[in-house]
């Protein structure tokens, strides 16, 4: 399942990626680029914009909430999503790229050297160069979830 969020929503979309969702977020953009984008890829558009739920064929699901834990919460329920261990932190939270496992003497330019001393597993986004490890905010999604 894939999804598309609106410009209201974000935070969503970054929360939604780093639990392994491919979710589509181009900023500010206009209702037809929502419709059109969610029809040719597949996606589900994700709105709290209650006009744009009414529009004819259009694949939406209403966002009520205006706080992350909870809209969170109504994507995962409305539409029965699992959270699954192997697919979070498998997308790029920037991006939506899928990260790749690197070796960690390639990304040592990439990231401060205390960062490289204290950490031995690393992610890298090839789309657009972001690095990632399981710092204080992996334990804290972690968490959260």
């Amino acid at each position: 399942m894939k999804f598309i969020a609106d410009d209201m929503l974000g935070k969503l979309a970054k929360r939604l990626r780093i639990l392994g969702f491919d979710t589509a977020y181009p900023g500010s953009s206009a209702d037809s680029l929502l419709l059109r984008t969610s029809r040719e890829q597949d996606r589900i558009i994700l709105t709290r914009d209650t006009g744009l739920v009414k529009v004819r064929g259009a694949r939406a699901l209403l966002i009520h909430s205006k706080k992350l834990k909870e809209q969170l919460r109504e994507v995962l329920q409305d539409l029965k999503l699992k959270i699954t261990p192997e697919k979070m932190f498998s997308r790029c939270a920037l991006c939506n790229g899928e990260l790749k496992k690197v070796d960690k003497e390639s990304i040592k330019d990439k990231v401060p050297p205390l960062v490289y001393d204290l950490f031995g597993d690393f992610t890298y986004c090839p789309h657009c160069d972001q690095v990632y490890w399981k710092g204080t905010h992996y334990e804290k999604i972690l968490n959260e979830i």
